[in-house]
């Protein structure tokens, strides 16, 4: 008998615990709020070197603990989530292998190591949950950053509210105006899929009047982008719902995208500064593709291996110092997703990124017409696409989005369940 079928036989042997479904509940919401890296990161870390802070590096091993804990009760249903899923398992454990050729091997394998505990997470709630409970419990730990949001630029504003830099944008309780908009349109999506996984009608209306709240944090924190993100959020389960009423409007919807690919095509190819104009930027995306095109020749000089994971923008005497150099400005990021890959993992590792997100895109889009789970997992992934264009939120240690990114793929590699 297999260890694995073993411990299975010693838990159907073990008394049933009836109040443990919600303490685990409860301890997985504590775990979300956490990787939200909400109140306790603007209050224990310099924005500027977050990984700095001693005080923040101690939550995470009680955390990574919790973790292997709640693993050690379902490992078999864990293992064939990741067996499944390997493909976004062997992204995630790169950044360990990383250490391997990093210019800095330390930095590499901490916060590697973060990666992949994150990753474990999302794997055990994949695991654990099915679509109905999982969206519900996502859209749960997003209320609450919500809420605490609002409180916080109402109540307190020298902290909810930017006194600098951009003064006046809510930043709510995280370091800046653009991690609220990114969090508040993906709440938007969660609560809109909430709806739509809702068991009774109040939970409906629940779900339903947290829906301008996000939207309006979205607005007060002035980022465009998570704008457009928002306006995906709130048009895609809707769309979703209108194409499974009938084959007109399956017909109209698949219209509606390929015009829309044709124009974003059209719009990179022919004229990309009439879209950033319209998003209030100038032809430079606020100095990105300055920094872009320098990245490009960093990464030029090591396309198969990168720099190693997190090490590039931490050697100051590095390629990095020859990128802050061309663009005049201390470049903490790449402000793009696959930029940011390239110069961690290589090319080939990025090329391993854009498959792991097109499966799961793909494996969505394939599940329109029937389960709760497309309700969230399409427009979430269409919106994280278009932020990852402008931000670096893949493959981020102890990062929230990187956990909704594992959870939601390894889920979709998983199969379909009952919900």
């Amino acid at each position: 008998m297999s260890a694995l079928a073993q411990a299975a036989r010693w838990r159907g042997a073990a008394p049933r615990l009836t109040f443990w479904p919600a303490i685990e509940a409860g301890l997985a919401l504590i775990a979300l709020l956490l990787y939200s890296n909400a109140l306790l990161a603007p209050l224990l870390a310099d924005p500027a070197r977050p990984d700095d802070s001693e005080a923040l590096r101690l939550i995470w091993p009680p955390v990574y603990a919790l973790t292997l804990g709640l693993v050690a009760l379902t490992p078999g249903a864990v293992w064939r989530v990741t067996v499944r899923a390997w493909p976004l398992a062997l992204l995630s454990v790169l950044t360990l292998v990383s250490a391997l050729w990093s210019i800095d091997p330390e930095i590499s394998l901490r916060r590697g190591l973060g990666v992949v505990m994150t990753l474990v997470f999302g794997l055990w709630l994949a695991a654990r949950y099915d679509w109905r409970d999982l969206v519900r419990l996502m859209a749960l730990s997003f209320a609450i950053l919500a809420i605490g949001s609002l409180m916080a630029g109402a109540l307190a504003p020298g902290f909810g509210v930017m006194q600098e830099v951009h003064p006046g944008a809510w930043r709510g309780l995280w370091w800046e105006k653009n991690t609220l908009g990114a969090m508040m349109a993906w709440g938007a999506v969660a609560f809109l899929a909430a709806v739509f996984c809702a068991v009774r009608q109040a939970e409906r209306w629940m779900w339903l009047a947290l829906m301008p709240v996000a939207l309006i944090l979205v607005i007060l924190a002035t980022s465009r982008t998570a704008f457009i993100a928002a306006a995906i959020a709130m048009a895609g389960p809707v769309a979703i719902a209108l194409v499974r009423r009938g084959f007109g409007f399956a017909a109209l919807a698949g219209l509606g995208l390929i015009i829309v690919i044709i124009a974003i095509f059209g719009v990179l190819v022919i004229g990309p500064g009439a879209v950033l104009e319209l998003l209030g930027r100038d032809a430079t995306l606020t100095g990105r593709t300055d920094i872009w095109i320098a990245l490009g020749d960093a990464i030029g000089q090591r396309p198969w291996t990168g720099y190693g994971y997190g090490a590039f923008w931490e050697v100051d005497d590095g390629p990095v110092h020859w990128v802050r150099q061309t663009t005049a400005w201390p470049v903490p990021t790449a402000h793009n997703a696959w930029l940011e890959t390239a110069l961690a993992l290589g090319l080939p590792g990025t090329a391993l990124a854009g498959w792991v997100y097109l499966a799961g895109l793909g494996r969505s889009t394939a599940r329109l017409m029937r389960g709760v789970e497309t309700y969230w997992a399409l427009p979430f992934l269409a919106a994280w696409g278009v932020i990852s264009l402008s931000e670096s939120n893949l493959l981020q240690q102890n990062g929230f989005v990187w956990l909704l990114l594992s959870a939601t793929l390894a889920k979709l590699a998983a199969g379909r369940d009952q919900a």
